[in-house]
C-alpha cells in the first residue's frame, strides 16, 4: 500500500523534480509562537464540524488541502476561539445560553474585530478584572446585555489560561531577514566586539595591500566576513576582481561596460519567438523570489533581476534558465547594495540611489553569479545530472554517518530526492533566512570548491541537525512536511557556525576516503 501511494504521488504530480512551487521554509516562515496563542493541554478542545473525514490518498492531495496550514493571521485565532461547540459537549444548563450567545457573537462580529491598537491602554493590574467585568454583561435579556455566571466562569478560565500562556512563552529578539545581515546572532548579541574589530582591521590590511594574498584572505573569510568589507571580499574570492589593486578599477569599468553591452545587444530579443518562453518563465519566477522581503517586490529590483537572468540564460544555451537560478542572484545583490546602504536593507528604496550606482550593483551581481554558476552548471543542464549525483552522494553519506535516520527514511519510504533536490538546486536558500545564506556563502567562497563540493557536507550536517525531530515522525506525510518546513527562521551566526563546523568535520572524515561511503 505504501508503495502504491508513493507511485500515485509521482503520477499525480505533473511537475518534475526541481520545479518551483509555492513552499514554506525559512523565507516563508511557519508558526511563530510569539505571534500566536496556544492552549494548555487541560483545556478542552472545541469540536469542529468541518473536519475532513476522508483521508487523503496521496501526499499531493494532502499538500493541496493544507496549503494554508502555516498562515499567520490574527483573525484565525479569533475564529478558532469563537468556533461553535457541539451542544453535547456542554452541560445541559448551558445549551440555550450558549446558542443565544453565538447569535450575539455573530451580530457583533464587526465591532469585536476592531484593531487592538485603536483601543485605549489599560493598566496591567486591571486587565483581567476589566475583561471579566465586560464579559459578564453581554447576554441580551429584555433589551439589556447580561451574561450568565456559568459562561462568565468559562470565560474566566479561558482568559486566564491565555494570559498565563503568553507570559510563559520565552522571549527571543526578532532578527530582520536581511538587515544587519551577519552582524547579529540568534541571541541578539551586540554587532561589534573586540575580536570582531581586530578581524576587521586584518581584513582591511589584506585588502589595501598592493597585491592581496588570496589564500590568506580565504583563511580569514572561512569563519565569516565583516559586513563592511564583504562586497570587495566577495568580488575578489569569486574571481571577478584581480588581486592586484592597481588593476581593479580598470577591470570593474571594463566588465560593467561589457555587461551593459550585452543588454543593448540581446535584451530586446526577449520578445522574439526563440526566447519568449524563457523570458516568460523568468518574469513569472521573479515575484516569487523572497516574497516576504519588501526589497525584492520593488519594480526596479525585479527589472534588474529580469535583465540579469535573461542575459545569463541566452549566453549559456546548454542550460538556459532553470527555475531556482533566480534565488542565486539575491545574496550578491543584497551584499553589493549594502555597500551603499547603512539602514535596513530589506526596506530600502533602490530607486533612491543614483543611476550609476544602480547600474554598478546590477553588473557586479551578474558577473559574480556567473562565476558561481560556472562551477555548478551541470546542476542545470538537461536532466540536471549534477543534482542527481549530489543527492545520491548525500544518501550514501547519511547511510554511513547516521544509520538510524537512513533506516527511518527507508521504513517510511521517503526518498532523498523528494527533499534534497531543492537543497541542491537552491543551495539551501529555501531552508535558511537570507542573512544565514550570506554567512554560509562567506565560507563557500573561502572553500576551493565550496558550492560544488563542500555544499554536500553542509547538507548532510543540516539533515543530522534535525535528527530528533525526524525520528519523532512516524508517517510519510509528517516526514515530508517537516523536511520541507524546517524551523530555521530564528537562526543566526551561531547556528550557521556550528553547522559549518560539523560539515567540515564530515568532509575531513569522508572527502578523501571514498571507501567510507561503502559498507
Amino acid at each position: 500500500m505504501a508503495t502504491d501511494n508513493r507511485i500515485n504521488f509521482w503520477r499525480r504530480n505533473p511537475k518534475v523534480p526541481g520545479s518551483m512551487q509555492p513552499v514554506y521554509g525559512a523565507q516563508h516562515p511557519p508558526l511563530d509562537p510569539r505571534l500566536r496563542r496556544t492552549f494548555p493541554k487541560d483545556t478542552p478542545k472545541p469540536k469542529l464540524n468541518n473536519l475532513r473525514s476522508k483521508k487523503p490518498s496521496s501526499f499531493h492531495e494532502f499538500a493541496r488541502s493544507t496549503n494554508d496550514a502555516w498562515d499567520i493571521d490574527d483573525e484565525e485565532d479569533e475564529d478558532f476561539l469563537g468556533a461553535p461547540v457541539h451542544p453535547s459537549s456542554l452541560p445541559s444548563g448551558l445549551h440555550s445560553s450558549s446558542t443565544h450567545h453565538q447569535q450575539q457573537h455573530q451580530a457583533g462580529d464587526t465591532e469585536r474585530r476592531m484593531p487592538e491598537r485603536l483601543a485605549p491602554p489599560r493598566p496591567e493590574g486591571h486587565d483581567l478584572q476589566e475583561v471579566l467585568h465586560e464579559e459578564t454583561e453581554c447576554e441580551q435579556i429584555n433589551g439589556r446585555l447580561v451574561k450568565s455566571s456559568s459562561e462568565a466562569q468559562l470565560n474566566t478560565s479561558s482568559v486566564r489560561s491565555t494570559l498565563q500562556k503568553q507570559k510563559s512563552l520565552p522571549f527571543r529578539p526578532i532578527i530582520p531577514l536581511v538587515a544587519r545581515i551577519s552582524d547579529q546572532n540568534a541571541s541578539g548579541a551586540p554587532p561589534m566586539t573586540v575580536r570582531e574589530k581586530s578581524r576587521l582591521d586584518k581584513f582591511k590590511q589584506l585588502l589595501t595591500s598592493p597585491s592581496t594574498d588570496l589564500e590568506e584572505l580565504r583563511k580569514h573569510s572561512w569563519s565569516g566576513i565583516p559586513r563592511e568589507v564583504r562586497p570587495i571580499t566577495w568580488r575578489l574570492l569569486s574571481g571577478y576582481l584581480p588581486a592586484n589593486m592597481e588593476r581593479r578599477e580598470l577591470v570593474l569599468k571594463r566588465k560593467r561596460e561589457e555587461y551593459f553591452g550585452f543588454i543593448e545587444q540581446y535584451y530586446h530579443s526577449r520578445t522574439d519567438e526563440n526566447y519568449r518562453d524563457t523570458y516568460r518563465q523568468i518574469h513569472i519566477d521573479i515575484p516569487r523570489t523572497n516574497p516576504l522581503i519588501p526589497l525584492f517586490q520593488q519594480p526596479a529590483v525585479q527589472e534588474v533581476f529580469e535583465r540579469i537572468l535573461f542575459i545569463w540564460a541566452i549566453r549559456h544555451p546548454a542550460s538556459g534558465y532553470v527555475q531556482g537560478i533566480n534565488d542565486l542572484v539575491t545574496p550578491f545583490f543584497v551584499v553589493f547594495l549594502s555597500e551603499f546602504v547603512q539602514e535596513d536593507v530589506e526596506n530600502f528604496d533602490v530607486a533612491a540611489l543614483p543611476l550609476d550606482t544602480q547600474r554598478n550593483i546590477e553588473a557586479d551581481s551578474f558577473w559574480c553569479m556567473s562565476k558561481l554558476l560556472d562551477g555548478i552548471q551541470d546542476n542545470y543542464t538537461f536532466a540536471q545530472p549534477g543534482i542527481q549525483n549530489k543527492v545520491k552522494a548525500l544518501e550514501e553519506l547519511v547511510s554511513r554517518i547516521d544509520e538510524d535516520i537512513h533506516g527511518h527514511f527507508k521504513k517510511y519510504e521517503v526518498e532523498y530526492l523528494q527533499f534534497a533536490f531543492r537543497w541542491m538546486n537552491n543551495l539551501l536558500m529555501r531552508e535558511l533566512p537570507l542573512r544565514c545564506t550570506i554567512r554560509l556563502w562567506d565560507t563557500y567562497q573561502a572553500e576551493a570548491e565550496g558550492f560544488s563540493h563542500f555544499h554536500l557536507y553542509v547538507c548532510a550536517a543540516f539533515l543530522i541537525e534535525w535528527r530528533k525531530e525526524i525520528l519523532s515522525m512516524v508517517d510519510f506525510q509528517g516526514l515530508l512536511m517537516l523536511l520541507q518546513n524546517l524551523p530555521t527562521i530564528h537562526w543566526g551566526n551561531e547556528e550557521v557556525g556550528l553547522l559549518l563546523a560539523e560539515a567540515y568535520r564530515l568532509k575531513y572524515m569522508f572527502a578523501d576516503a571514498p571507501n567510507h561511503y561503502k559498507r
